[in-house]
């Protein structure tokens, strides 16, 4: 019996990194066998500003996913985000190397190389390239043409590129904990694999991952991204208009947003005391408008917080700034009337109270919450969207071959000797008395 491959992601953002690892049997079937989820240090949306804050915070996410599946970890798909993220859709034409045959996945390697070639700065490096479709002999709309016949092979493709800079810091910190990385995937990406259905993506779908200091727009057209993009304001900007306004700290601001998150648990009533039941239902609303801010834990001495001026004042307002923004990128990409199935919104922001509600108000577009499906096993420990883009790191690695890509050429030779290296002072180490 063959053994089962596992898999490792990391999430690295600017709120939480979360370290999952998951076993892939033979029949691909995904069991999550290690979750773990830590503060983010050293990270400003979502790159790396301090490297020794950065290693220690990736450190203590991946020991603590490692003691909980009980494997040790040597290589990982990382996310990457951020402002820099930009993208491109380009078009490229090959002939057929041997027209009297088949279509050969080598046709599709050389027109997926034509199509990279595109100017980009030193500054930049290329991190995708999706294909959107392919046209054999003037046929269009072809997904997948190996096996056809034909002489000229034409392709549709999404590139996304990041800054080099960025890459290397973030791969840099990643193998000084001693893990390779196996490729970077854009976060966006990631998340769209772990909460869009097939069916949405073919209608047209907008994906909107709301981080901490960042927020990911994903466009699917036809079964394919086809546009990509990060705006640089996320859920903490809320957390921190919250504090401001109120008057207390980061924490007690989150710990507020997040109690607003909730939805409050309404007791069943039974008949006979239906009456009684409801005048004692009503006062509670009125108790309900006043958030309980001893139960929260809150240490500040504040006086009693409106529930509706916190929401409409403080909470809506940031909410309808961000969906413009998502408006504006949705209007930049063209695509604004391919995408039927609305919005798709998901990481931790989507937990804010409203999100819906601003979203269909601000863009006109029908929208969800984003769940988490395709995984087994440790399942409960990932319902949240904030979760998502680490769920996704781990289909996404399900999908590609047992050692994957690294996409930094000049990184890709370098980088495994270090994390050899780190891994024999290590275990040179564990023998020292």
């Amino acid at each position: 019996m063959a053994k089962d491959r596992v898999i490792c992601g990391i999430d690295v953002g600017s709120s939480k990194i979360a370290t999952l690892i998951a076993s892939v049997e033979e029949s691909g079937k995904i069991n999550l066998i290690g979750v773990s989820t830590t503060p983010s240090k050293g990270v400003k949306k979502t790159q790396v500003v301090d490297i020794e804050e950065a290693i220690a915070a990736i450190t203590e996410s991946v020991e603590s996913a490692e003691r909980m599946a009980g494997y040790s970890i040597s290589q990982a798909f990382v996310s990457l985000g951020g402002p820099q993220i930009e993208s491109i859709n380009q078009h490229a034409v090959v002939a057929v190397s041997e027209p009297e045959e088949e279509i050969k996945e080598s046709d599709i390697r050389r027109v997926n190389d034509a199509a990279r070639a595109i100017p980009l700065p030193s500054s930049r490096e290329i991190l995708h390239v999706i294909p959107r479709t392919f046209t054999v002999d003037g046929q269009e709309g072809i997904k997948d043409p190996i096996g056809m016949t034909g002489v000229r092979l034409e392709t549709e493709t999404h590139i996304i590129t990041g800054s080099t800079t960025s890459m290397r810091n973030l791969v840099k910190c990643v193998s000084q904990v001693g893990i390779d990385v196996t490729e970077l995937v854009f976060s966006g990406i990631a998340s769209a694999l772990a909460v869009l259905s097939d069916t949405e993506k073919e209608l047209g779908v907008v994906l909107v991952d709301i981080g901490g200091e960042t927020t990911d727009v994903v466009i699917f057209i036809d079964g394919s991204t086809a546009y990509s993009s990060v705006i640089p304001i996320g859920a903490r900007h809320i957390t921190s208009d919250m504090a401001v306004g109120l008057r207390v700290s980061l924490e007690s601001a989150e710990k507020i947003k997040l109690s607003l998150g909730k939805l409050p648990k309404t007791p069943a009533v039974s008949e006979g005391l239906e009456e009684s039941s409801k005048t004692t239902l009503n006062n509670k609303k009125k108790d309900e408008e006043a958030i309980d801010i001893k139960a929260l834990g809150i240490i500040e001495d504040i006086q009693k917080i409106s529930r509706k001026a916190v929401v409409d004042g403080i909470i809506k307002p940031r909410l309808q700034e961000i969906f413009k923004f998502v408006g504006k990128e949705i209007k930049k990409s063209g695509f604004g009337t391919q995408v039927p199935s609305g919005l798709v919104i998901c990481g931790g922001g989507a937990l804010t109270v409203g999100t819906l509600e601003q979203a269909k108000y601000a863009l006109g577009f029908p929208a969800r919450v984003g769940n988490i499906e395709g995984l087994s096993g440790l399942v409960e420990e990932v319902e949240s969207p904030s979760f998502a883009t680490s769920a996704g790191l781990i289909l996404y690695g399900a999908t590609q071959g047992p050692q994957g890509q690294l996409h930094i050429p000049v990184l890709s030779a370098s980088l495994p000797i270090k994390g050899m290296i780190q891994k024999g002072i290590d275990l040179i180490k564990s023998f020292l008395p």
